[in-house]
Parts: structure tokens; sequence; C-alpha cells
């Protein structure tokens, strides 16, 4: 029987060894219904640790009223997609993070949902708004981490203080929701990568919204910066790699450098 009230959870147990992956769809706008199930199709039978689906996967990304928002936007942790992703990640214990647009009161975020096993875990609210975003949505304030894996959606890639900031606080994996209009993400990644010594999954759109053309190319990345999998910039797909996380343990680039310890943080004041 389903419940309306959860206790969210700050520690989720990673094994060193996980299956990760990501959904690529094309969401149609104002169908949260129908775009879950389209994801459930995608996902199918395959199984995952973990898996990332895109930035407001559920509603559709190009709004041009804070009306339109208001009348898809759903309540975290009791609207139906978050219900949706619940059962999901029951199936198979698996943790699944996933941009929905969230109503909190008058207010509205872009957010991103994390449920595992049945629970509900937490929600992200995206930091860095992108262009109009900013007329609908109000920013986050922190960056979360989910016990190893950090979640920051779409434009925090660009600021290289997300990624880190996420490493400090004990990620090594980040999970990274997307509608990527920029062409410029999916290289940048592996440079957020390489300089914090953690897995990225990023999930991204395909298709066309309302003019706007989402870039595709999803993409596992890993420590060293080596692409696992990147998918192509046009077609759906779900996609699953295993990974070691404890390859994102060892921070050293040389015996006698290491990316954590040698940081000066007095001398980045400006």
């Amino acid at each position: 029987m389903r419940t309306n009230k959860y206790e969210p959870v700050d520690f989720v147990d990673c094994e060193q060894v996980m299956r990760v992956g990501f959904v690529q769809m094309d969401s149609t706008l104002f169908d949260n219904e129908g775009n879950l199930d389209r994801a459930l199709r995608l996902v199918g039978k395959k199984r995952a640790d973990l898996l990332v689906l895109p930035e407001l996967f559920n509603t559709g990304y190009n709004f041009r009223t804070k009306k339109e928002v208001a009348g898809i936007a759903e309540s975290i942790p009791n609207g139906p997609t978050t219900e949706g992703l619940r059962d999901l990640s029951r199936r198979d214990g698996s943790m699944i993070v996933a941009g929905v647009a969230e109503r909190k009161g008058p207010s509205f975020y872009n957010s991103a949902v994390v449920v595992k096993d049945g629970r509900y875990l937490g929600t992200f609210r995206k930091v860095h708004l992108f262009y109009n975003e900013k007329k609908f949505f109000k920013p986050g304030r922190d960056f979360k981490v989910f016990g190893k894996v950090g979640v920051m959606i779409c434009f925090d890639w660009i600021f290289p203080e997300s990624a880190r900031t996420l490493m400090l606080k004990g990620a090594e994996l980040i999970a990274h929701p997307s509608n990527l209009v920029l062409p410029h993400c999916p290289e940048a990644m592996k440079i957020r990568a390489i300089e914090n010594r953690v897995y990225t999954v990023t999930a991204d759109r395909v298709g066309v919204e309302r003019g706007l053309r989402f870039i595709g190319q999803s993409e596992i990345v890993n420590p060293d910066g080596r692409v696992l999998y990147r998918a192509s910039g046009t077609r759906e797909e779900c996609v699953v790699r295993n990974v070691d996380l404890s390859s994102a343990h060892n921070k050293s680039v040389t015996p006698m450098n290491n990316l954590v310890k040698d940081r000066t943080p007095w001398a980045y004041s400006w």
C-alpha cells in the first residue's frame, strides 16, 4: 500500500562495482503521464544500480509562461511521477535520479528527485538556471550527495564549482540530468571528471520542442576522462555500463600531487 509520508534518507550505501546508466529520450511537452510511460518502456528489462533520466523528463522543457509551468508541476515526493519512479526503483533495488518540475507552495523548481529501492531519498534543486528558466523557477541553494552519488542539473556543468563541491562532499559519481542545447557539455564533462577524479553520467534529451533542438550525446565518463559510452545526437536509448567506484578513491595525479590535499583555498579568494 502506498503512503504519502516519506522519511528522506541522507546516505545511500554504494557497492564498489555498480551498473550505471542513462535514459535518453524525446519528451512530449505537458504530457507527464505519457513521458513517464515512455521512460519505463525505454528502460524495459534493463537492470541498473543507478539510472539517470533527463532534466524535466516528465514535463518537457521549453515553457513560454509561468502559467504553463503551474499547470504541470508536481509536488515531491507525493506527485505521480515520483510514485512511478519509486515503483520502478523497487523492481530491482535501483537508485534513480530524474529531472522533475517541482511545485512547492507558490514556488516552482527545476528539480531532480532521487529514489532507491522504492524509497524517496531526497530532492536536488538546480542551482544555476539557464536563460528562460529564470522566468519560471527559483534556484536551489546547495549541492547534495546521496551516499557516493552527487547530483547536478544541466547548466550547473558550466560552473566548475558545481562538480568540485560535489566531489569535496564525498561524491565519487555525479548524476547529471540535462536538456542540453549548447554544444560544449559532452566534451566539458570529460574535464569535470578529470579535475575531480569522479565518474559522470549525463542523461540528455533528443528531438525538437517549440523550435529548440536538444543535442543528445548522453554519456558515461570515467575518472580519467575516458568516455565509456556516448549516445547519438538523435536516437532514444537506454544504456547501462559497469563502473568501479574504487577508481574514484585515488585523487593523486602524481606521487607528489593530490587533487584534494594540494588545494590552496586561501589563494582562490578575490
